[in-house]
């Protein structure tokens, strides 16, 4: 069984015209089409009511189940294989430390982020629990089944963290205080810390608060686009989407009053549109917030709004990414470093010989995420080739041998440009 989907989508060495970096005007998203009334909010799949049995693996060919949460959650194919629930390996390193859960429902997501595979607009292409997201399936389980699982584990369960993934859904937030107590009533979280990863559209500040008080180590709000107008474009009104810039800060404000300093943070996604500036101006105010950023390069998810687009070029990727590593660790500020007049790193403000070490220690270029038992700036949430294929990669999702590292360079362009 394989952990990857799309494997033949081109990954871009340029972007749009031969540019290493993908311009505003080249990523406008395709317009949703409309959806047939008899396929809307989950309607084949409540109409055949086909009851679930166990665990459900992705089948495009049979009868979808019924499935809902709290009794049911998805996960990714990483953290199946790691719980023993699919059979797989994955390239170069041992799946995830991160049991990665999402709530389901046969409506589905009821947002349609034009880069995301969950979107609404794929109602008439594919039942919810059917559907890709970044890049892999995910089966549904019970959710007795996976605290069994994990519980009877103990110590030596593999998984460093836990992580709900909120949908917008009219349930989102009850069921995921359910899943939330379901876990915390047989695994303790000081063991396996649980973050959020929330839907702030449906949220306010006394849910922020409900989960801290249950339990919850870390709140994360998946901003992704880093300027309002892409925000706009991506997952609000451009794209028939209920998502809102105002009411997303607004809510990683009530979780950084909440959760405190470090316990906080957002995740963006690089190359849909963006200048290099304007990414690292969002990481450097959520920074100057105490809070933290997970940073992910963008890929076009099949079936999504965004699917014919290019993937961020390695060399604007391996710039951001190691600009928001910086700012994230190591006290570099936005306002120092350098940009030309296309907002792209030039200088990064840290003398060569300290950014040297930086590049060849090689935690800057790992999947960025909610921190493990390995190191504050080691991910747990490693989410193996969720922005790229192995052929050519992204996040690493283990620490870069000096071949990686030396592949890392060049993309850069070190020594000769931004030292």
């Amino acid at each position: 069984m394989g952990c990857t989907k799309n494997e033949n989508a081109t990954i871009a060495k340029k972007g749009s015209n031969g540019l290493d970096f993908n311009p505003w005007d080249a990523m406008e998203p395709r317009a949703p089409g409309k959806t047939p009334r008899e396929m809307k909010n989950g309607a084949p799949v409540k109409t055949q009511d086909v009851a679930p049995e166990g665990v459900y693996r992705p089948d495009y060919n049979i009868l979808t189940p019924h499935m809902r949460s709290p009794e049911y959650v998805q996960m990714s194919t990483a953290a199946a294989i790691t719980l023993g629930l699919a059979q797989g390996r994955m390239y170069r390193c041992s799946c995830t430390r991160c049991l990665n859960l999402l709530l389901t429902y046969p409506e589905g997501c009821r947002a349609n982020c034009a880069y995301c595979g969950l979107a609404r607009h794929r109602e008439a292409e594919r039942d919810y629990a059917d559907r890709n997201f970044i890049r892999v399936d995910w089966p549904a389980v019970p959710m007795d089944v996976i605290v069994d699982k994990v519980a009877s584990d103990g110590e030596n369960s593999p998984f460093h963290r836990m992580c709900i993934s909120m949908i917008t859904h009219p349930r989102s937030d009850e069921d995921t205080v359910a899943v939330l107590k379901a876990w915390t009533a047989r695994i303790d979280p000081e063991a396996i810390p649980v973050s959020i990863l929330s839907n702030p559209t449906t949220m306010g500040r006394a849910d922020v608060k409900r989960l801290k008080d249950l339990g919850a180590d870390i709140f994360t709000v998946a901003l992704d686009a880093a300027t309002p107008e892409l925000f706009d474009r991506t997952r609000g009104k451009g794209v028939q989407s209920p998502h809102k810039w105002s009411k997303y800060w607004e809510v990683l404000e009530d979780a950084r009053d909440i959760f405190g300093p470090d316990k906080f943070g957002v995740h963006l996604i690089a190359g849909m549109g963006e200048t290099e500036h304007e990414m690292l101006s969002v990481v450097q105010r959520v920074v100057d917030m105490g809070g933290h950023n997970h940073m992910f390069s963008f890929f076009p998810e099949e079936g999504s709004l965004m699917d014919h687009l290019p993937a961020t070029p390695r060399d604007q990727w391996r710039r951001v990414q190691l600009g928001r590593y910086l700012i994230d660790y190591r006290g570099a500020r936005v306002d120092q470093m350098r940009f030309d007049q296309a907002g792209r790193v030039t200088h990064f403000g840290l003398p060569a010989a300290e950014l040297e070490d930086v590049i060849q220690d090689g935690a800057a270029f790992r999947t960025s995420g909610c921190p493990g038992k390995v190191a504050e700036d080691i991910s747990a949430c490693d989410r193996p080739y969720g922005d790229s294929p192995p052929s050519d990669i992204a996040s690493y999702p283990f620490a870069p041998d000096k071949k990686d590292i030396k592949k890392i360079r060049k993309q850069l362009g070190i020594p000769n440009r931004l030292v």
